[in-house]
């Protein structure tokens, strides 16, 4: 197989051929126009010569004279000389010279036709005389009155222009010479300065690397996002386009502009950012950032992001149920003993004392006081409020229901807003604390959900904030799932259905927040959470 030439001699062959062809092209071009501006400039000297002959006093006042070419030889010969034209030409009014550069020639008619000139015509051209090929000017001579009685003709030969240009010629190519050699140079460093930035690398392998490189980015089931050192995104894989919410691909777009605001901490500063909860719309995203650097430089900021909504979700929940099944258990235990209770008393026979012992813990199998829970329609949302009372009750927390409660449907949104306002409210409120409940459908199909406790209370420092991702008024023991995730999370819900949160002083002397979530057929708008008022 015929082995490919490498990328860097292609480069410095093309950039060489380049550099060659444009110098040849100049150097003809120029020596183009220095042929043009020589004989230009030769043309005008004749003119000039000619003229200035032609309107010498002394010219004209010697055509009277029985022997002008007396006057006139010594004359012509002597500007001949001064000028270093080849010839210079008096003649009368038929042509016949009165001075030649061969004395022979005069009194000789003219080699060239004379009658334009003599016509009282000025030419400027090319001839071919006794001397041979000249560049020559014809200048009539007029007398006082303004007969031309005479024509003076001045010329040089056409070697001699060429001689000139050939002088030229060693110089301009001593320059396009260099010029040459400074351009190979300058193609030679060229092509080690880009085969050095791809790193020596071949276009088939460069082709192979993207390859891999976009089957492995998009492959994986992180999200993968890059950052420049300008502040803009530089790459996003497909799972980051899904986590962030993206359409488009964000790639050259300023970070500020297309990223959710909770991750813009993550790059705001050099600290080590190692698997940090981030609240991102409405995911629970847990994020990791490195520096990409190539040869010691810092070139970008990588973020990794992986989805934990979905195992947020789930240890909450499997906190809830462990705190259910403890609530059972214990249920379980006071059951058997009041069995036990009620046995004994039976074998005593003393049935009054067992009916007055029944009707004594009647009620106390309820685990959800108030009547209202029959007007909660929705079973998710009913049986949420049935399993959160019955583990505030194992902790000592009273939940109530407000008997104006009534709710028709709720969805998902519901229980989970309802599911973090209640596990707020019973952490805040302690044992023998009290939590109060009102859920409503509202008229144009929106959702009302207030939740009320007798706790200390958000501090005013915090209460500006709480409703911000990452943070909490709670101390680190208890659950240690996702502090300051909750409330941010019913925030942003509530601002993508048209709603809002909104954090007070309970009457029952805590906190009390109110939620109030609008249609289902709001559109989707999930840039920033709601802030607490």
């Amino acid at each position: 197989m015929r082995r490919r030439m490498p990328l860097g001699l292609q480069l410095l062959l093309l950039q060489v051929t380049i550099v060659l062809a444009t110098v040849v092209i100049a150097g003809l071009l120029a020596l183009t126009l220095q042929q043009r501006q020589i004989r230009d400039a030769y043309r005008q000297q004749v003119l000039s010569v000619a003229t200035s002959v032609a309107q010498l006093p002394i010219v004209i006042d010697a055509y009277p004279t029985p022997d002008p070419s007396a006057t006139l030889q010594p004359l012509a010969e002597l500007i001949r000389e001064a000028s270093g034209m080849t010839f210079v030409v008096i003649t009368d009014a038929n042509g016949i010279r009165y001075s030649h550069p061969n004395p022979a020639r005069i009194g000789e008619l003219v080699s060239t036709d004379p009658a334009t000139t003599l016509g009282g015509e000025v030419f400027v051209g090319t001839e071919t005389g006794t001397l041979g090929e000249t560049l020559r000017a014809k200048v009539p001579v007029h007398a006082p009155d303004g007969r031309v009685i005479g024509a003076a003709s001045v010329g040089i030969l056409e070697s001699e222009l060429a001689e000139d240009l050939r002088e030229d010629v060693p110089v301009v190519v001593a320059w396009l010479g260099g010029a040459a050699l400074l351009g190979s140079f300058g193609s030679a460093l060229l092509a080690r300065m880009f085969r050095r930035r791809i790193h020596g690398l071949e276009p088939d392998e460069i082709a192979r690397l993207l390859e891999a490189r976009e089957a492995m980015l998009h492959g994986i089931r992180e999200g993968v996002l890059a950052v420049d050192a300008r502040g803009q995104v530089a790459l996003a894989n497909d799972e980051a386009l899904r986590l962030l919410g993206l359409d488009a691909d964000p790639t050259g777009r300023p970070a500020r502009e297309v990223l959710d605001p909770a991750l813009l901490p993550l790059l705001a500063d050099d600290r080590v950012v190692v698997d940090e909860l981030v609240l991102a719309h409405e995911r629970t995203l847990l994020a990791n950032r490195t520096t990409a650097t190539v040869g010691g430089r810092r070139i970008a900021d990588l973020l990794t992001l992986r989805d934990r909504t979905e195992l947020f979700t789930a240890l909450r929940e499997l906190d809830g149920q462990r705190s259910l099944t403890e609530t059972l258990r214990a249920q379980a235990h006071e059951f058997s003993n009041h069995l036990h209770v009620l046995q004994g008393l039976i074998e005593l026979g003393r049935r009054e004392d067992a009916v007055r012992f029944i009707e004594r813990i009647g009620g106390g199998g309820r685990v959800l006081d108030g009547a209202a829970l029959g007007e909660v329609q929705d079973a998710a949302v009913a049986a949420l409020l049935v399993a959160k009372a019955a583990v505030a009750r194992e902790r000592q927390v009273r939940v109530t229901l407000d008997a104006d409660s009534a709710l028709d449907t709720g969805g998902d949104d519901v229980v989970t807003v309802l599911g973090n306002l209640l596990d707020n409210a019973v952490d805040a409120v302690g044992a023998g604390g009290r939590v109060e409940v009102l859920v409503q459908q509202e008229d144009d199909g929106g959702v009302f959900v207030r939740v009320d406790d007798n706790g200390p209370g958000v501090p005013d420092a915090d209460r500006e904030r709480v409703f911000e991702a990452g943070v909490t008024t709670k101390a680190a023991a208890g659950r240690p799932h996702g502090r300051g995730i909750g409330l941010a999370l019913v925030a942003r819900i509530a601002r993508r259905r048209g709603g809002a949160a909104v954090l007070s002083k309970s009457p029952l002397g805590g906190t009390r927040v109110i939620v109030r979530l609008g249609p289902l057929s709001v559109p989707a708008d999930v840039d920033e959470p709601v802030a607490a008022r």
